[in-house]
């Protein structure tokens, strides 16, 4: 009998693995689809400060968000690595405050970098491999967001996903931190948090 860990190990592999066959084509458009879809809620329209995430290539590509965030005059914020498993929340005031840093993953550079306390946020657009119906999410495996998203007290967390990244259920364990909504090209779901 696996482990929820093992479990959870598996997943993950296969759903990144899902994700990494995608072409770069059919990701732009899914990405220009789910933005154009995620700009149009309420949620987007009234929160004052969001924070997504610099994606890797397999991601969805945010650029396209992060340029309505500076259009709409929202404070946009950046996951910013500050040690095992721990993140903070720094600001973008705009594309050119940001450089390639580690893992080749944007970031904001040093001279521009203005932290932004966890509770201010709005609204956190969240990635990960996989989500179900519940709210819960299969994470990348380090913990950073479980550890993050708790503190964003104020903060609807939001994930953008491939149609296939939905599920009915996810193992879980007690630290997983939840989402409140998954927003894909067929679906809009409100995660029943229980």
């Amino acid at each position: 009998m696996l482990t929820l860990r093992e479990q959870k190990k598996i997943l993950r592999r296969e759903f990144l693995l899902r994700r990494k066959e995608i072409s770069i084509a059919e990701r732009d458009r899914i990405s220009h689809a789910l933005i154009k879809k995620f700009l149009a809620t309420e949620i987007y329209r009234t929160s004052k400060i969001i924070m997504a995430y610099a994606s890797t290539p397999d991601e969805l590509q945010l650029t396209e968000l992060f340029a309505a965030c500076f259009a709409d005059g929202k404070i946009l914020a950046i996951p910013f690595i500050v040690g095992k498993g721990v993140m903070r929340a720094v600001e973008v005031p705009n594309f050119d405050a940001l450089e390639v840093g580690a893992f080749n993953i944007l970031t904001v550079k040093r001279d521009c970098r203005n932290f932004i306390d966890a509770a201010e946020i709005d609204c956190v657009i969240v990635p990960g491999a996989a989500f179900d119906i519940h709210g819960n999410r299969l994470g990348l495996g380090g913990g950073y967001y479980d550890r993050f998203l708790p503190r964003a007290v104020n903060a609807k967390k939001i994930a953008l996903a491939y149609d296939f990244q939905l599920v009915d259920a996810l193992p879980t364990e007690i630290h997983d931190a939840k989402i409140d909504t998954v927003i894909t090209t067929e679906n809009f779901t409100a995660c029943r948090q229980c």
